[in-house]
Formats: C-alpha cells, structure tokens, sequence
C-alpha cells in the first residue's frame, strides 16, 4: 500500500485554479508510461464504477487524446485532450474539453487547461497538477461536477495500478 496516498489539493479562486499533488511509490519511468500509454490510461484515468475507453490517442505535441468515460450502464461522456507542451518526464499540458465522438466542442460544461509536473525523489514519483479555468463559473461548474473527488479516486487507481506492474 502507498504510503504517500494523501491528496492535496487547494483552490486558487484568484486565478481560476485547482491545484494537486499526490506522490507515487513507483519511479518516474513507470508513472510517466501510465500517463502516456493509452492501455495504461484506460486502465486507471475514471473513477470507478466507470471506466474510460480510448478512441485515439496521438501523444505529441499538437496530439490529441479522444476517450468516452463510460458509465456502468454504458452511456459515454466524450472528452478530449489537446496536447499543447509535452517535456518527456517532467510535464504534459492540455487543452481539456467534453466533446462528441468526433472530437468537437460541446458546450454546457467548463473546459480546462492541465499541467501535469513529474519529479522523483529516490524511487518516490510526486505528480503535481494544476487546472486552469477561464472564469470562476467554470471553476465552480468542476467543482460542483465532484472533480476533487472523482480525480482521488483516479489516482487511487493509478496508484493500484503502478503497485501491480513491474
């Protein structure tokens, strides 16, 4: 079991942001293959009862990742994630957004703009997320859709799934 599983998250309404961290018992390689890899990522990106299946994933900048989360009674909620910065094991930043099948926007639900940092500390893997929203409305919208929650719950999965794989 990790021993690093505690999240800490805080919101910055100033700036329309939510920031995490969460620390891996797992080293840098591995946790960036699971973030990188669609397999891996459909593996652990939902929280449960759903799952996520993968449409497409191009991992480059100007890339774009394309995956349904898919509830228990298999209705799909498209997302998407437009790859802007990728620094091989140290950050990936997107433009998040619900979408259609085919990748375009659709509107109702805040976007958000992710920057994923990775840094080891002797085998130890801290993963610091920041999400940027564009108005406090947007902010508020994610929290209220039980991001912190369903996130806990996504790298508890990803945390399953690093402590299960060598």
């Amino acid at each position: 079991m990790n021993n690093h599983a505690s999240l800490d998250l805080s919101v910055n309404r100033a700036n329309n942001s939510i920031h995490i961290k969460r620390k891996f018992d797992a080293d840098l390689k591995k946790v960036w293959q699971a973030w990188s890899d669609p397999e891996l990522l459909d593996k652990w990106w939902a929280p449960k009862p759903y799952h996520i299946e993968t449409k497409s994933l191009d991992f480059k900048e100007g890339g774009r990742w394309l995956y349904a989360m898919v509830s228990p009674e298999n209705k799909k909620d498209w997302c998407k994630a437009d790859y802007k910065i990728i620094k091989p094991l140290k950050s990936i930043s997107w433009l998040d957004a619900f979408c259609d099948e085919e990748g375009n926007d659709t509107s109702g639900k805040p976007n958000s703009f992710w920057t994923i940092v990775f840094t080891e500390d002797n085998g130890t893997t801290t993963v610091a997320t920041t999400l940027r929203h564009g108005s406090i409305t947007d902010l508020d919208n994610m929290i209220e859709m039980g991001f912190k929650e369903g996130y806990e719950m996504a790298l508890s999965n990803l945390d399953g799934l690093l402590s299960n794989t060598e």
